[in-house]
């Protein structure tokens, strides 16, 4: 309710624009060779939403149903599509949060009972790339220590 309109255009257009931009300059060179692999960065929150981040839920939300719609349009071309939703990583974003919040809100909230890094995300970027996942498009890989499920 204290959104602005502006809040909400700035984070869909980093957020949601951004994946399709990025898409757009690259499939055609994927559908001309019969290969490729498109691999997005959505949020546990654009599984689970968060209050107070409508727009930043929304656009990572956005990121699913996009990811759906390119897998089908280039499967039959060798194109795999998928998104991975990490959970809190150890971020310079998340250090910053308040040492209370962390340790209250969002640490006992992880069954694994850490943040992820950044190599956990990168390994499964690496695995949807990989000629092994091949078989693997249209698919959402959520890697957050088990704070959501789905």
């Amino acid at each position: 309710h204290r959104m602005t309109k502006e809040s909400w255009d700035v984070v869909i257009k980093t957020n949601l624009d951004s994946v399709f931009n990025m898409t757009r300059l690259v499939v055609e060179g994927m559908r001309a060779r019969n290969f490729g692999r498109i691999i997005s960065i959505s949020s546990i929150n654009g599984r689970k939403g968060q209050i107070g981040q409508a727009n930043y839920s929304a656009a990572k939300a956005g990121l699913l149903g996009f990811t759906k719609a390119v897998a089908q349009e280039g499967a039959a071309k060798g194109i795999t599509c998928n998104v991975i939703a990490p959970g809190y990583i150890a971020t310079e974003m998340v250090a910053a949060m308040p040492k209370e919040v962390l340790e209250t809100k969002i640490l006992p909230y992880i069954p694994v009972g850490r943040l992820g890094t950044a190599d956990d995300v990168a390994r499964c970027v690496t695995f949807l790339a990989a000629d092994e996942a091949g078989f693997i498009t249209g698919a959402c890989l959520d890697a957050n220590g088990g704070q959501y499920m789905a």
